[in-house]
Formats: structure tokens, C-alpha cells, sequence
């Protein structure tokens, strides 16, 4: 009896410490706000010093895409889960909230934020102030000269809305890493009949769709007209998105379906619309050229200048051509920006792409003083150096996010700044199917030139299997390329 009531304090004054320890980050932390998981947002919750920084990460989704990797998802060459990486890996050293961001109060350093999980299926219990972002400190160091003190107090960097679902953070730094929309050009009827391919759930959806046609076609009751119309996959867009997908999308047909499906391989189709007059606007015109004559060869229909007016469901109006209907549409013609991106008036904007403008140093040039803000920084497919147009690809996203991790951590060490960005370009590499694929180094800085054929092929795959980011993925990717090689793709619609 007394070995158990002297047990039953140091039990309680555990439990205290443990509670205590979780409950909220250290005061001399500042208050790093991510918002997005994207090549950017990710790249640089890897990167930072998470034992010095109080991190929040808000972004919709609670993992990253490996966005090379998804064409191949699309057709059953890798599982889905191999092309990304959760983000709640790093809990919980960092708060994590699957939510959008709606806005931000740049002077009072404030977000508004909304859930992007479904509903709750009660009624909510009444609002009250969340614990999971902790109080920054009261007064902070200064650290470079490129940093400004925070506010005086952050009591409650977390708060729910009395009869809202939105909840606030207040930041003391933030990274505005929220990625870009899909461009549709306001062609009536893309979102509701056409499929992207920007996400993993993209890739599944069309993944699902491409045997859900074959399925219906191999009905006995669909005449030979209907076949062909079911069987004709399209895709708009013929940069490396389109491109490859195309690739992968024909290696699927004269593999797997061929074998499957032997009557109705004859009726398969693709086609590729674009408005430029070739594709792969952003390679060599070599290897444009290439492409070209390797699509045409496979029987892929090219059809560039060629402008979509509408979409409807299983029929898209072509401007050259008329109707042309589909089974299959994907939709790849570039990027819009975000809508937060959009709603920010305080920070200049480039007036074509409508990203927001940054310094050298990425961080955001303020609308009212033309100067940058030392607290928030920008970065990937939302953001634009000035002075520095650099294509919206995950390389530039990934370099930026490299840079500011290893600044942001040498802030808060309090060490010099770090000179401006620079972008290294290592290259463009695109697969176009029959184990064939394209490398671009014509515009890098060192060893320039350019590959085509089965060498640049393994270049392809080489990098992207380097490339992926953790331990299970760099075994899972090679992995299934090897069974898919051996036993073939899964043809199972779930």
C-alpha cells in the first residue's frame, strides 16, 4: 500500500512533465508559418532547422506529389504510393493543418485559414482556443540585417472563430510556397468533363477511367462506332506533362491491352491538341524534332495549332476540326495562379503570370514602399524574382527552397546572410515512350549538350530515382519498375 501511493506522485509529476513538454515549443523560438507542401513548401520543411524553428505547415493536402512520377501512375507503371511522401513525417516537431490558407494580414501578421477536411458529421462543440501553435517569444534578438523584430506578444497563435469553421494563426516568419492552378483559359465545360494531372488523386481518377473505358467498350452491346469513341484518349497540351503521358499512356496499349484486350487494341487512339505550332515549346528544336518523328512513327496523333472552344460530356468542339469525341480527356496546358496568390493586393504582382514579385533574397516586394518584406518570403509556381524570369518547373521551385532552408537556419544561428539566389539549371529531361526519352542541357551553365534515345532513357529514370526523397520510395520506385517489367501492369479497376 505505501509502495503504491509513493509510486502514484512520481507517476503524476511524470505525466505533468511529459504534458508540459508537448504542450508548447520553447519562448525563444520565432514562429515559422509553411504554407503549401509542394516542391517548394516540402523541400523546405526538409531543410530547416526544426530543433530552433516553432514550424506550422498549412497546406490542403498532408503529403507531397513527386510530380514526374505521376504519368507513370496513371497507367499502372508505379503504384501511387511510391510518388509521395507524407508531410506528417516531421510530426511532431511540426504542427501540421490540412487546410488553405485565405488570407493574410501582412501588417498584424495574421492568416485565415479553412479546414480542407470534410465536415464533422455533429454538431460542433463550442469554440474554443486551440493549443497546438505555441506563444513566440515577447521580444526577439535581432539577428542579421535583414530581419525585423516581431510583434510584442503572440498570445494565442491559434484561435478558432466564434460560428466559423476558419481558424487564425499569427506568424512571426512566413513562406508563401502555395504552387499554381491548372490553366483552363475559361474554355466552357474543362473542370466539369476534363481530368488534370497535377495530384496523386488526379492520377487514380485517370487511371480508374482508362480501364472503365475498355470495360465498356468490351460490352456486347457497344457497336464498333461507340468503340472508337470510347477508345480515343485525348490530351490537350503538349508540354513534357502531356508528352509523357502520352508516352506512357501508348507503352500501357501495346503492352498490357494488347494482351488483354486483343479485339479492341485496334480501336485504341491518341491524340495531342496543342496551340503552338510544335511541341515541347521549352526543348531544343533538335529535340522537338525528335519527338516529333518518334510520336508520328507509334501512330500518336499531333495536331498542334489546334485551339478547344468548349468541352462537353464525351465531346470537346475543335476549332480546325469540329466535334471530336473521347472517352479520355486530360487537360496539361500550363498554370493559373493560386487563388490566395490572387486575393493578395499588398505585394507587387508580375502582370502576365500574376505571381507575387520577390527580391533576389525571395523575399515578397511590398505594393505601398516597392521595398521587400525581411518576414515573408515566396517561392515556386506562386512567386517570381524580379528582374529574373525563370520557368515554373520543380526545379526552380526545389533550388529556391534548398537556398532558403540553409538561409533560415543561418538566421536564426545568427550568422552573415547569404549571398542572393541563383538558379543552376541542370538540364530538361521528358519520356517519350518504348524506353526511349529526351535530355536537355543546351541551356545549363556546364556540360551542355543534349541526349536522345535509350541512353537518355536511363538518364530519365536514373534521376528521378535519385531524386526521390525517402529511403522506402528509392526501394518501392525501382522495385515495381522491375515487377511491372517482369509480370506486367495490374489491369484491376478499384
Amino acid at each position: 500500500m505505501l509502495r503504491s501511493q509513493a509510486r502514484a506522485p512520481r507517476a503524476t509529476a511524470a505525466a505533468l512533465a511529459r504534458r508540459n513538454f508537448n504542450a508548447s515549443a520553447a519562448r525563444s523560438q520565432q514562429h515559422l508559418v509553411i504554407l503549401g507542401s509542394g516542391w517548394g513548401g516540402y523541400e523546405l520543411l526538409r531543410g530547416i532547422d526544426k530543433k530552433r524553428w516553432h514550424i506550422t505547415i498549412v497546406s490542403p493536402n498532408n503529403y507531397f506529389n513527386f510530380t514526374p512520377l505521376l504519368a507513370s501512375c496513371c497507367v499502372g507503371t508505379l503504384e501511387f504510393r511510391s510518388a509521395i511522401e507524407p508531410v506528417r513525417r516531421y510530426t511532431p516537431q511540426v504542427n501540421a493543418y490540412q487546410a488553405w490558407c485565405d488570407s493574410i494580414d501582412f501588417k498584424n501578421k495574421i492568416l485565415k485559414c479553412m479546414p480542407a477536411t470534410p465536415p464533422l458529421p455533429f454538431h460542433p462543440s463550442s469554440p474554443a482556443r486551440t493549443d497546438s501553435a505555441s506563444p513566440s517569444s515577447s521580444a526577439q534578438n535581432a539577428v542579421n540585417a535583414q530581419t525585423a523584430p516581431t510583434q510584442a506578444s503572440n498570445e494565442g497563435l491559434a484561435e478558432r472563430n466564434p460560428g466559423t469553421t476558419h481558424f487564425t494563426l499569427r506568424y512571426d516568419r512566413l513562406v508563401v510556397a502555395v504552387g499554381a492552378y491548372n490553366q483552363t483559359f475559361n474554355v466552357p465545360g474543362v473542370k466539369e468533363n476534363a481530368y488534370f494531372l497535377k495530384d496523386v488523386t488526379d492520377a487514380r481518377a485517370i487511371r480508374a477511367r482508362i480501364i472503365e473505358c475498355f470495360e465498356q467498350a468490351n460490352q456486347p452491346t457497344i457497336t464498333d462506332d461507340d468503340r472508337r469513341k470510347l477508345l480515343h484518349f485525348c490530351i490537350v497540351g503538349g508540354g513534357p506533362t502531356g508528352v509523357e503521358f502520352a508516352a506512357e499512356l501508348h507503352d500501357f496499349l501495346h503492352t498490357e491491352v494488347k494482351r488483354h484486350f486483343p479485339a479492341l487494341h485496334r480501336f485504341a487512339r491518341i491524340s495531342l491538341f496543342d496551340v503552338a505550332p510544335t511541341i515541347l515549346g521549352s526543348f531544343d528544336q533538335g529535340l522537338q524534332t525528335y519527338a516529333t518523328q518518334k510520336f508520328q512513327r507509334e501512330g500518336i496523333r499531333l495536331l498542334t495549332q489546334h485551339h478547344v472552344e468548349r468541352v462537353e460530356p464525351g465531346k470537346m468542339h475543335v476549332k480546325e476540326q469540329g466535334d471530336v469525341h473521347f472517352g479520355l480527356l486530360v487537360w496539361s496546358t500550363g498554370l493559373a495562379p493560386n487563388p490566395l496568390v490572387e486575393s493578395i493586393t499588398e505585394v507587387e504582382r508580375d502582370p502576365k503570370t500574376k505571381s507575387l514579385i520577390t527580391d533576389e533574397h525571395l523575399n515578397v516586394v511590398m505594393q505601398d514602399t516597392g521595398k521587400p518584406d525581411p518576414n515573408v518570403w515566396a517561392l515556386g509556381d506562386a512567386a517570381m524574382i524580379r528582374g529574373m524570369p525563370l520557368p515554373a518547373t520543380a526545379q526552380v521551385a526545389n533550388q529556391k527552397a534548398k537556398y532558403l532552408w540553409k538561409k533560415l537556419n543561418a538566421v536564426v544561428k545568427e550568422r552573415p546572410a547569404q549571398e542572393p539566389f541563383r538558379f543552376h539549371n541542370a538540364g530538361s529531361l521528358a519520356y517519350i515512350g518504348d524506353w526511349q526519352a529526351i535530355y536537355d542541357r543546351t541551356g545549363a551553365e556546364k556540360a551542355k549538350g543534349k541526349e536522345a534515345g535509350r541512353f537518355a532513357w536511363l538518364l530519365w529514370r536514373s534521376a528521378y530515382f535519385t531524386m526521390t526523397l525517402s529511403w522506402k520510395n528509392k526501394i518501392l520506385v525501382p522495385m515495381y519498375w522491375f515487377m511491372n517489367w517482369i509480370f506486367g501492369r495490374d489491369m484491376s479497376r478499384f
